[in-house]
């Protein structure tokens, strides 16, 4: 199975622009797709963002749309979610997950990363 591996979170001013990336290892990849959700205290589990490990193709949430922006680097085996216009609604602890198809519950993903924190204030 793969593993994955998260840096970026951290803390940043309303406005500002954060970059969260995510490896993924191991004997294979098969996984087709990557995720990103986010979870706020007392809230549930919220989709961001995901791509297609072939295909590229990218769905975003209603919330960060226009905002946030995925890649995917295949040399590397990582994905990058670049955070531009943070606000502090977008404080939460932010996930990545592998698994076989771009979904937006979390369900479907098999393998999830540590996540990492990402605080914005204002």
């Amino acid at each position: 199975q793969v593993q994955l591996v998260e840096s970026g979170g951290g803390l940043v001013q309303a406005g500002g622009s954060l970059r969260l990336s995510c490896a993924a290892s191991g004997r294979t990849i098969s996984s087709s797709a990557m995720g990103w959700f986010r979870q706020a205290p007392g809230k549930e589990r919220e989709f961001v963002a995901g791509i297609g490990w072939n295909s590229g193709m990218t769905r975003y949430g209603d919330s960060v749309k226009n905002r946030f922006t995925l890649s995917i680097d295949n040399a590397k085996n990582t994905v990058h979610l670049q955070m531009n216009s943070l606000k502090p609604e977008d404080t939460a602890v932010y996930y990545c997950a592998a698994g076989p198809y771009v979904a937006t519950r979390p369900q479907p993903f098999q393998v999830w990363g540590q996540g990492t924190q990402v605080t914005v204030s204002s």
